[in-house]
C-alpha cells in the first residue's frame, strides 16, 4: 500500500467515521437520559435518506401517513391522561404540541413535495419530518414504560425496530436510493485528491457536535437534560419533567439520525433495511464510550470508520466482521473494570 492509497482510505474512513460519530452521540444521549437502548435509530437514518430521495423525485414520502397516525394516537393518549388527572385546561396546549405540530409538518411535506424545490429546502423538509417522528415515538411507545427496567425497554426497542423495518418496506419499497452529492468538486493537496463532499460531511458533523456542546453547556434545556442523565430522581425533585426530557432527547436524537441519513445518502445506496447495519457501527462507537462519554463515543466511532475503510482494502469480504469484532474486547474490558451496582431510582 503506497501513501496515496493510504491517504484516500483515511479520507474515506474519516468521512464515514464522522457520520457514525453523530449516530453514536444520538445513542449515548438517548440512553443517558431515558435508559433506552435505541435500536430503531438506524431506521431514522435510512428514512432520512429515502425521504430526501423521494422529495427529489417529487413524491410525498410515506412517513407523512405515519406522522398523521402517530399524532392522532399521541393526542388521544394526552387527552385521556389530562382528563383522568383533572387537567382539562392544559389540554389545548398539549394537543397543539403533540398533534398540531406533527400535522403541520405532514401537511407542509405533502404540499411542497411535488414542487421539486431546491436541495437545501428538501433537506430542511426531510430533517423536519424525521425529527418530528422522534418525540412521537417516545410519547406513544416509551413514555408509558418510563419506569420499566432497561431490559423491558430493550425488548420494546427491538419490537419497534422490526415494526419500523416493515413500515419502511411499505413506505419506500424494496429498491434502494442514493441521493446526489452536495458537491462534485475536488482539489489536490500534496498530490492527494480531496473531495469537497467529504469536507462538507466532516464539517457538518463537527459543527453539529459543537452545537450540541454549546446546547448542553450554555442553555437551560441542555442543562436540564444533563441533570436528568446524572440523576433522574434528583432532576424530578428539582422540577424537571421526565416526560419533557424524554421527548426533547428523542427529538435531538432523531435530528442527529436525520442528518446522518442526509449525509450518508450520497456515499452509499440505502435500502429500507440498511439502517440496522449502519446503527450497529454507531453502537460500537457508543459502547467504546461506555454509553456515557460523548467524546470517547465520537472518537470510537471515528476509529470504526477508519477500521472499516482499511478493512475494505485488505479484506473486503470480512470488513463487517472485523468492525463488529472490535466490540468484543471493549465489552470484556468494561466488564472487568466496571463496578456493578443497583440502578438508582
Amino acid at each position: 500500500m503506497d501513501l496515496t492509497i493510504a491517504a484516500l482510505l483515511t479520507q474515506d474512513g474519516i468521512t464515514n467515521g464522522a457520520i457514525y460519530a453523530l449516530l453514536a452521540l444520538a445513542l449515548v444521549l438517548v440512553f443517558a437520559v431515558t435508559r433506552v437502548v435505541w435500536v430503531p435509530s438506524g431506521e431514522f437514518v435510512a428514512w432520512g435518506t429515502l425521504t430526501l430521495a423521494g422529495l427529489q423525485l417529487g413524491k410525498a414520502p410515506g412517513i407523512v401517513g405515519l406522522l398523521v397516525g402517530m399524532a392522532v394516537v399521541a393526542a388521544a393518549m394526552e387527552t385521556w391522561q389530562a382528563l383522568r388527572a383533572g387537567e382539562a385546561r392544559r389540554l389545548p396546549s398539549r394537543l397543539a404540541l403533540w398533534c398540531g405540530a406533527p400535522l403541520g409538518v405532514a401537511a407542509l411535506l405533502w404540499w411542497l413535495a411535488p414542487m421539486l424545490l431546491p436541495l437545501p429546502v428538501q433537506v430542511l423538509l426531510t430533517l423536519a419530518a424525521v425529527t418530528a417522528l422522534g418525540p412521537l415515538l417516545y410519547r406513544v411507545a416509551y413514555q408509558p414504560l418510563a419506569e420499566a427496567s432497561v431490559l423491558v425497554l430493550l425488548i420494546v426497542s427491538v419490537a419497534l425496530h422490526f415494526a419500523m423495518v416493515g413500515f419502511g418496506l411499505w413506505f419506500f419499497g424494496a429498491e434502494g436510493s442514493r441521493t446526489p452529492a452536495f458537491s462534485s468538486a475536488s482539489f489536490t493537496v500534496a498530490g492527494i485528491n480531496v473531495s469537497v463532499q467529504s469536507l462538507l460531511v466532516v464539517g457538518t458533523s463537527v459543527a453539529l457536535i459543537g452545537a450540541l456542546a454549546l446546547f448542553f453547556g450554555r442553555t437551560l434545556y441542555g442543562k436540564a437534560l444533563r441533570a436528568t442523565a446524572v440523576n433522574r430522581a434528583g432532576a424530578r425533585l428539582c422540577g424537571i419533567s421526565p416526560s419533557f426530557a424524554g421527548a426533547l432527547t428523542f427529538a435531538l436524537g432523531a435530528l442527529l439520525c436525520a442528518f446522518c441519513g442526509v449525509l450518508i445518502g450520497p456515499i452509499t445506496t440505502v435500502y429500507y433495511d440498511s439502517g440496522f447495519l449502519i446503527s450497529l457501527k454507531g453502537f460500537v462507537g457508543a459502547i467504546i464510550g461506555g454509553l456515557s462519554s460523548y467524546p470517547i463515543a465520537a472518537a470510537g466511532a471515528l476509529l470504526v470508520g477508519l477500521i472499516e475503510s482499511f478493512s475494505s482494502f485488505w479484506a473486503s469480504a470480512f470488513k463487517e466482521v472485523i468492525v463488529f469484532t472490535l466490540i468484543i474486547p471493549v465489552l470484556l474490558w468494561r466488564s472487568l473494570t466496571t463496578h456493578h451496582h443497583e440502578e438508582e431510582e
